[in-house]
Order: structure tokens, then sequence, then C-alpha cells
């Protein structure tokens, strides 16, 4: 069984943010692999089902980004899954708007929700997916940049990076994350 979490901060205010980039990855693996996100538990909204032939638990903490390891750590002792078995998708300031970058362990980068499940699991061995949002303009505050909206002319890029991380998390699955490494972290060149 595998843990997909999407990290992002409840509340209608925060949807279709940079920061909520998680969330919005949950809800294309719910669409694509008809996945209903009908539970709230383990301070998290929960959808179960299947993804490359695994059972699966997709899941957005309700815990606001900070305190998203509260969530993470009550999901891994519930379902008994090992580091291995979760994956966490989330926003990264210093990648391009739409460029995936998975990993198998590293630091927080100064992202406060890693920070706090890393903290929580005591270890930064697990997977994960970042999505880039692109770096904040000069004269940002970096908490109103993540917490602004995409502007038109990124949604297409997001759209597909959305698109590739729900192939990313089956490849995953399926295949490992050294195959789904070498097939998404390329940096796209506009020929």
């Amino acid at each position: 069984m595998y843990i997909i979490i999407g990290l992002g901060n409840p509340t209608r205010e925060y949807e279709a943010t940079r920061h909520n980039i998680g969330f919005d990855a949950i809800t294309r693996l719910a669409d694509d692999n008809n996945i209903s996100l009908d539970t709230k538990k383990h301070k998290a909204i929960c959808g179960k089902g299947m993804i490359g032939g695994e059972k699966v638990i997709l899941a957005k903490p309700q815990t606001y980004m900070n305190l998203s390891g509260e969530s993470v750590r009550d999901l891994i002792d519930f379902y008994k899954v090992t580091k291995d078995e979760i994956i966490v998708i989330y926003d990264d300031i210093s990648l391009d708007v739409g460029q995936l970058r998975i990993r198998t362990k590293g630091s927080a980068g100064g992202h406060n929700g890693i920070k706090n499940i890393i903290a929580h699991l005591g270890s930064d061995e697990f997977y994960r997916i970042k999505i880039g949002v692109g770096d904040k303009p000069k004269n940002w505050d970096l908490a109103d940049y993540v917490l602004a909206r995409f502007p038109k002319e990124e949604e297409p890029a997001i759209r597909e990076a959305l698109e590739k991380v729900s192939k990313a998390c089956e490849t995953i699955i399926r295949d490992g994350a050294q195959v789904a490494m070498n097939l998404y972290n390329k940096k796209e060149t506009n020929a």
C-alpha cells in the first residue's frame, strides 16, 4: 500500500495558490483514478483506491502547511507503512513553473511543510515530488508569492505538470522511484 500526500492549506482562500499545488495534484490523481476524496480522518481529507495495481490512500492534510507532519505521522502509524511507501507532493520555488523533481530523500530546502514532516518522521528519507512554481519576483514577500494564484499564462504549464505528477506517481508505484526520476527529472527545453 502507498500513501500519497499532497501538501497545502485548507479553506477556500488558499485554493489554487502556488503553495496548494500539492492539493491540486491529489485532486488530479483522484480524478484520473476514480478515487473519491470523501473521508476526513488522520487530520486529512482522504480517499482509498488503486493506482498502478496497488492500494493507495490519497491525503490532503488539513493541519495547515507548517504542521503537515502531524497528519503524515498519523497516516503512517495507522496504516503501518514504511517511509518507502509514502509519496509527498509539494511546491518548490527553486524550480521553473511546471518543472518536476522527484527525490527519495533530502533536506527541507526551506519548505516548512517538509521540515515538519522530517521532524515528525525523524528522517528525510521518503519519496517526494516537487512541482516548480517559479522563483518569487524581486521585492515580493515570499509568503505573499506562494499564497498568490498562478497568472493565466502559467496555467497551461501547471495543468501539464499535474498530468505528469499523476503519471509519475503511477511510475513510482509500478516501476520504482529510479525509473520515475529518469523519466520526469528532465528540464523542459523549448525548441
